[in-house]
């Protein structure tokens, strides 16, 4: 029984526990709820709780083991004779999926796909006529092994749907036996939720210390390979899979910073005049119509904004600098390109933030300044946002961040070359188009040139955390002072 059907038997032995329990409680009462400590309902929730929780726990701790497990036995009975031994573990991985599908569409009975004597042409034909690629070093051993592979996958998925199951009807039966007049179910279920909204509120914390740790590693791993002076110092990228690379970040760390630069100072001003105008000028009826339109440009996927990029601001600024024009441009992929259109996606973060940030200044003050003879203009000026400030800061630096870890826009927009230059018409590239381009492909993950992609991601990560946590304090701030 596969993974899916375990659980979908689990969650009706659940769903059977609830009305069992909420059954035997009322028959405990003699029909009348009354008597009993806690409702019906939560009776049967607490049957349902033995019966699932425990179940899922196993079926969860099961599934994340039990491919480690196989791995780890396959891999010590494999002699790799030359090569790697985890290339060669991904060939029987996919050798093993490929007897699976190729068994399951007809191409292969089940006893030729157990034979270890079969014919490897027929077994390759069969296995990449199901989708399945393999390697042209996948012969008669990794063929044995992946036949044990799958044996042990069948009998550990055997024993998982017998132990999830066991210990489902397990805590069926304890739920239903400990069901009585004055048996305190709600205070278990109260407990169950309780530990729930803490699971689901430890999640984020976990996943961002696993990225945390993640990042840390590999990045530990390239500076034991590559000298971190160099990685920080140089202004030369140049990798080359095989040796002799230079993997400074400098030219990258610039191209973000500029392409950045030029999108904020499309973004920030166009936002922001669009936010006083929505909070301070605009009519209501003008307001519910322009503000939903404007934020619409955030939902648009950041691919369209990439081809956008390419196939229409590219072609126009080239042929207003290119060539034909002033010559100061060579090809459509550019800085300036690339970061108008970077700075067009930002303008509702900007924009929406900032309403919401001028709309919370206390009227108080607006009354105040008008009553004083101050015209409207002057208001907003000299009072509302000096008052707003604080939180405007806030935004712009939430959209820097935003700004700077973008990728689809930079690689379909600024190019790929790594260069220190203060011309906005030449092509450059950005530290997040250079992870992409150094973990694509068939990197040796052992190299420094497929390392560095970790390096340049911490280092974002610190630079983008900064940012985030300095328009975290300033907003705070800027909430105490009016809330």
């Amino acid at each position: 029984m596969s993974a899916l059907w375990t659980l979908l038997a689990v969650l009706a032995l659940a769903l059977a526990g609830h009305l069992l329990g909420r059954a035997r409680a009322m028959s405990a009462a003699g029909g009348d709820r009354r008597v009993l400590h806690s409702l019906p309902v939560h009776h049967g929730a607490s049957v349902a709780i033995a019966a699932a929780v425990p179940a899922l726990a196993l079926l969860l701790i099961w599934l994340a083991v039990q491919p480690l497990a196989v791995d780890a036995r396959i891999a010590a009975s494999i002699s790799p004779e030359g090569r790697s031994a985890e290339l060669m573990m991904s060939d029987i991985r996919r050798l093993a999926e490929g007897l699976d599908r190729a068994t399951a569409a007809g191409r292969l009975t089940p006893a030729e796909a157990e034979d270890p004597g079969a014919d490897m042409g027929r077994i390759r034909a069969a296995v990449t006529a199901s989708g399945i690629p393999l390697g042209s070093a996948a012969g008669a051993p990794e063929l044995d092994a992946a036949q044990r592979y799958r044996a042990l996958e069948t009998s550990g998925n055997l024993l998982r749907t017998f132990a999830v199951l066991g210990l489902a009807l397990l805590g069926l039966g304890r739920g239903l036996a400990r069901i009585r007049k004055d048996f305190r179910a709600r205070n278990i279920v109260e407990r169950a939720v309780r530990r729930a909204l803490l699971f689901a509120a430890s999640v984020a914390v976990i996943t961002t210390l696993g990225i945390v740790l993640s990042l840390i590693f590999n990045t530990v791993s390239f500076f034991r390979l590559y000298p971190a002076a160099d990685f920080f110092l140089s202004a030369d990228w140049t990798p080359r899979f095989g040796g002799g690379s230079s993997l400074g970040i400098l030219p990258l760390l610039w191209g973000t910073l500029y392409i950045s630069a030029i999108a904020l100072a499309v973004a920030v001003p166009i936002g922001l005049f669009a936010a006083i105008y929505l909070s301070e000028y605009a009519a209501p009826g003008l307001r519910a119509i322009a503000k939903p339109l404007i934020e619409v440009l955030a939902g648009i996927p950041t691919i369209v904004y990439g081809l956008f990029a390419l196939l229409t601001v590219g072609p126009l600024l080239l042929r207003m600098f290119g060539p034909g024009s002033l010559g100061w441009m060579d090809a459509a992929s550019s800085v300036l390109t690339a970061g108008l259109v970077m700075g067009i996606m930002l303008i509702p973060f900007v924009s929406s933030l900032s309403d919401d940030i001028i709309s919370a200044v206390p009227q108080s003050l607006r009354d105040g300044s008008l009553g004083l003879g101050a015209t409207r203009s002057e208001t907003v000026r000299q009072v509302v946002l000096p008052a707003a400030l604080p939180g405007i800061v806030g935004a712009v630096l939430l959209a820097a961040s935003r700004a700077i870890g973008e990728t689809m826009i930079v690689v379909l927009g600024a190019g790929a070359a790594a260069r220190l230059s203060l011309n906005p018409l030449e092509a450059m590239t950005t530290v997040t188009a250079k992870i992409v381009s150094q973990l694509t492909g068939d990197a040796d993950f052992s190299s420094p040139e497929a390392l560095v992609a970790f390096a340049l991601a911490m280092t974002l990560f610190v630079l983008t955390l900064g940012l985030n946590v300095l328009a975290l304090y300033i907003v705070r701030r800027f909430r105490e002072q009016y809330e």
